[in-house]
């Protein structure tokens, strides 16, 4: 009884423990077991009919109503039914996205080529300016005509040649009719030389993307031919320049950009050879500007000076345009277009990390900008004076410059390319004069040649690493990287692109028009030269109630100044 008293709150607390336990696990006994979790649902069937509540589009008695606020228009009901028996569908809904995203990029990639198309009207007055009155209409023809004659090149045969084996294009669609290339075999790795489908866009490739990868393909092929029209201004025979045309339209360009753009072999330098991501021209300071400016320099060449432009000893003198006025005009309308022309290259506006679309405007706009202080500064501080001219020659030589690193450098990079573009275009304008003793009445071999070639340059310097166009380019991963970021082989590889279109571009267009020059001539007559190309080759003066200054005279306020 003692142990018991000492110790019964002991053992009260351990047989209601106990008795606690025994009754939970009774309970346990007695509940019935949980029956397995239920499987998840299957996915809906992207043909089921999707049930969607009436107030997910306005009514039709809505709709008449108007909608001035546009919060009515595109709906629910604008998405398009394959079946209408059966409805609307999921797969229908994906559909009209995927090719919601389609539209926008033929829509971007329509728009910025119509831009570039009108660039032609640019080029054409700012030659046109910086010529003599004399020859307005037939340098006017000239750049009307190019256009023509290119297209026609282009349509027939140079389209093919140049993207004819680049498919996938995949921000519009595919075009994936353009997939035959030929290639060669070359230590141990494949070389793409040029494509060979899409001749006359006939066959399988009468294709809607592939339509819209022509048109703004072509307006780029259109814009490296009339560079060549301002260097050979003045003295170059009609004929001649419409049988050029036509064949850089089909042979010179579409193959230098087939290397670069249609899968090519420069474009494979990195896959191949680990340089870089291989050959990287974004839009064209090289494939556009550069070939454009390599063969100006070969035809003026061929061609020569115009009369008066060197003197017995060598001395070049001065001959000045006739209207500085639509020169800078000009001037503007390309800077306008070339708003197309760079930020267009992404073919598309969406995807695929388009949206760096404006990037790429900025960066174009800054180089341009900064290319005209370049100049103005580098003339004012030489000569005393800014030049007109040549302030408009430093917008487009910032521009050009730019065009290539455009997709791949930061606001600062296009600052410093531009900058340097526009000194570049006036020493670059003194010794092609001087020393070369190339005419050339615009300076399109400075601008568009020398500043191409900084600008393919540019790009193994300044790529800063940050594009990321779904998530390669040129078939290698990762983001283009130049010297300053990293990548000393992005470098090499653009200066084998140099060195293709120094070498290789000017080689074809050197004696393609030696052969030309023998076959028909390239060159007017001295008289026809003397008398102005407007007469002889138009047959008719640009403007006919203008007094025109003969060649080698004086007017009587010159000889009574003496």
């Amino acid at each position: 009884m003692k142990l018991w008293g000492q110790n019964k709150i002991s053992w009260l607390l351990t047989v209601t423990c106990l008795l606690v336990l025994c009754g939970l696990g009774a309970l346990a006994q007695t509940q019935p077991t949980p029956p397995p979790a239920a499987a998840a649902p299957p996915p809906p069937s992207t043909d089921s009919p999707l049930d969607l509540k009436p107030a997910a589009a306005p009514s039709s008695d809505d709709l008449a109503k108007g909608d001035p606020g546009g919060t009515k228009t595109g709906t629910a009901n604008d998405v398009i039914v394959s079946d209408t028996k059966k409805g609307m569908t999921l797969a229908d809904v994906i559909n009209q996205a995927g090719q919601n995203r389609i539209a926008i990029n033929f829509t971007w990639t329509l728009v910025t080529g119509f831009l570039v198309m009108f660039m032609q009207a640019g080029f054409a007055i700012v030659e046109t300016g910086l010529c003599r009155a004399k020859n307005a209409n037939h340098t006017m023809m000239m750049n009307f005509m190019v256009y023509g004659f290119g297209l026609f090149a282009f349509w027939v045969c140079g389209f093919a040649i140049q993207m004819g084996g680049g498919a996938p294009y995949t921000t519009l669609g595919g075009a994936s009719s353009l997939n035959a290339e030929h290639v060669i075999t070359f230590l141990g790795k494949p070389w793409g030389l040029f494509g060979t489908h899409g001749f006359f866009l006939s066959g399988i490739t009468y294709d809607v993307g592939v339509m819209v990868l022509f048109l703004f393909q072509m307006v780029f092929m259109d814009t490296a031919l009339t560079i060549v029209t301002g260097s050979c201004a003045e003295r170059w025979k009609y004929v001649a320049f419409a049988v050029s045309s036509v064949f850089m339209g089909a042979i010179t360009y579409p193959l230098f950009a087939n290397w670069a753009w249609g899968g090519g072999w420069l474009s494979q330098l990195g896959a191949n050879f680990n340089l870089g991501h291989g050959y990287c021209d974004f839009a064209g300071s090289g494939v556009v500007h550069g070939v454009g400016g390599i063969t100006a320099l070969a035809l003026s060449m061929i061609i020569g000076p115009r009369l008066g432009k060197y003197t017995r000893e060598g001395k070049p003198n001065a001959i000045p345009g006739h209207d500085i006025v639509i020169v800078l005009t000009g001037c503007f309308i390309l800077a306008f277009g070339w708003f197309g022309f760079n930020p267009g290259s992404t073919l598309g506006a969406s995807g695929n990390g388009a949206l760096r679309i404006g990037s790429i405007a900025v960066n174009t706009m800054l180089a341009g900008c900064t290319g005209s202080f370049g100049a103005i500064l580098y003339m004012w501080i030489r000569y005393g004076k800014p030049d007109a001219s040549m302030s408009g020659n430093g917008l487009l030589a910032g521009l050009v410059a730019i065009t290539a690193p455009s997709g791949f450098v930061s606001t600062v990079g296009s600052a410093i390319i531009g900058i340097i573009a526009g000194v570049l275009v006036c020493v670059s304008v003194e010794f092609v004069d001087r020393v070369l003793k190339v005419d050339d009445p615009v300076g399109a071999i400075s601008v568009h040649g020398t500043n191409g070639l900084w600008g393919v340059l540019s790009v193994g310097l300044f790529a800063d690493g940050t594009s990321n166009y779904g998530g390669s380019w040129n078939g290698v991963s990762g983001s283009v990287r130049g010297l300053f970021y990293g990548d000393a082989s992005q470098l090499v590889a653009q200066l084998i692109g140099i060195g293709t279109l120094v070498g290789g571009i000017f080689t074809l267009s050197y004696g393609a028009g030696w052969i030309m020059d023998v076959i028909i001539g390239q060159r007017a007559s001295a008289a026809d030269e003397l008398e102005g190309l407007d007469i002889p080759e138009m047959g008719a003066l640009c403007y006919p109630e203008f007094v025109l200054k003969p060649e080698g005279l004086r007017v009587p306020s010159e000889v009574a100044a003496d």
